[in-house]
């Protein structure tokens, strides 16, 4: 959410933000709630004063023994025309908080302005890419091979967009989430956060997920949704705190399945692991002091790179133009790693600081050196997403005898395996 105030004394440039993000907004219904629910709470101000005015004078014709009654009777008229006010200002402030939630982050100056994921702008480039003596195989075709990737059993237990991983597949899943979590808090200095994966209402709104991407969440009962990223209950966390400021920064990192409806996703990615409904992301989340929050997106973006650099996966880095940013973002990075098969790279991580937009949502702030409170700046990454990183390992891996070589680097989380190969009395 964006400072009020900011957005009441700068409209030129939230409307000049929100056509760089190529977002329509009603700006103008907001400002006339806005402008509406200020006159009516001058209004009520103006009749509380007049209330408060004529019980002092009531008190005194009282001891001067004059008749009250007219004075009472106006009174309790004025009374019933605050207490229509207070309801339509109760109606009025809803209303306008509710607007006030679609609008998006002002993009930082840094982010590039285009329309789409086409005009993002590529910053690095890292490893090298296989060489092949035949087409390389989808990891689907790979992991069907080996035994360790079952679709049709997953879309008969669940629906389509789910996978059984069995065997080794399933210990590959789990080695990769045992390297990232052990890179990241012993090598990177994170604290490792187990979170529910369920959280309410109000924390998805606090993140930004509600209400915008309504559609795209899985509602339980309970007012309890599905997470769809460990970003909303690691970040809300502290949510309604006042953290100290030799406290900052703290580093979080957590893994948690991960649900995703993929409402919007209209037949992109049907096979395999790149978008499924259900998938397992190790996460990583800041809450630095506003003055440092652009050199932890530097670290943020190296701690996530160095997973993949770690595991001998090519990857390039883009930063996101202001058509393709996320609705909470004002700046992102994407990592997107090498993947043979579709002879390009995809999306594993996006590194991105949220300034303060989710902090003022969720009321989380801290104390500055000179006993000020302010929003802290919030960031989050992936670090990253375990199934696409098994799809890079499977496809930059594979072997022409069907088999996938093991990264020396997750050996040890893997019992000393280094070669998967096909799993006998596969059914």
């Amino acid at each position: 959410m964006l400072d009020w105030k900011w957005v009441r004394d700068n409209r030129g440039a939230l409307e000049g933000a929100l056509q760089r993000r190529r977002m329509d907004v009603d700006v103008q219904s907001i400002y006339n709630l806005d402008q509406e629910r200020r006159m009516l709470q001058q209004e009520a101000d103006n009749l509380k004063a007049k209330r408060n005015e004529a019980s002092r004078n009531i008190g005194k014709m009282k001891q001067e023994g004059a008749d009250p009654a007219p004075v009472v009777e106006h009174m309790q008229e004025v009374s019933e025309k605050i207490k229509g006010i207070d309801t339509r200002l109760k109606e009025l402030e809803e209303s306008w908080r509710e607007m006030l939630l679609w609008i998006p982050n002002i993009p930082h100056s840094s982010a590039p302005v285009g329309e789409n994921e086409n005009d993002n702008v590529e910053v690095k480039h890292w490893g090298h890419m296989p060489e092949f003596h035949y087409t390389p195989r989808p990891h689907w075709e790979i992991g069907e091979g080996l035994g360790i990737l079952d679709f049709e059993r997953g879309a008969k237990i669940a629906s389509s967009r789910f996978a059984v991983l069995t065997g080794q597949g399933a210990l590959l899943e789990r080695a990769l989430i045992h390297f990232m979590l052990d890179l990241h808090t012993r090598r990177h200095g994170y604290l490792e956060v187990f979170p529910p994966f369920m959280v309410n209402s109000s924390a998805m709104t606090w993140t930004g997920q509600l209400p915008k991407f309504a559609a795209d969440l899985y509602h339980c009962q309970d007012d309890l949704h599905l997470i769809p990223t460990a970003e909303v209950p690691v970040t809300n966390l502290h949510a309604g705190e006042v953290l100290p400021n030799e406290a900052l920064p703290l580093f979080y990192t957590a893994y948690t399945a991960c649900f995703r409806r993929e409402a919007g996703s209209y037949g992109k990615d049907v096979r395999g692991l790149i978008r499924q409904h259900q998938f397992n992301k190790v996460e990583l989340v800041k809450f630095t002091h506003p003055d440092t929050s652009y050199q932890e997106l530097e670290t943020l973006l190296s701690d996530a790179s160095r997973v993949l650099e770690l595991l001998g996966l090519p990857y390039r880095v883009v930063t996101l133009c202001t058509g393709d940013l996320g609705f909470a973002a004002a700046k992102t990075y994407d990592i997107e790693v090498w993947v043979p098969s579709q002879g390009t790279y995809r999306e594993i991580s996006s590194c991105s600081n949220f300034e303060d937009f989710q902090a003022r949502r969720a009321g989380i702030r801290f104390r500055d050196e000179r006993g000020k409170l302010r929003f802290v700046h919030t960031l989050n990454g992936s670090g990253v997403a375990v199934g696409r990183t098994m799809v890079a390992i499977l496809e930059n891996y594979q072997q022409e005898d069907g088999t996938v070589t093991i990264p020396e680097a997750l050996r040890p989380f893997m019992a000393g395996v280094e070669r998967i190969i096909p799993r006998e009395g596969v059914v």
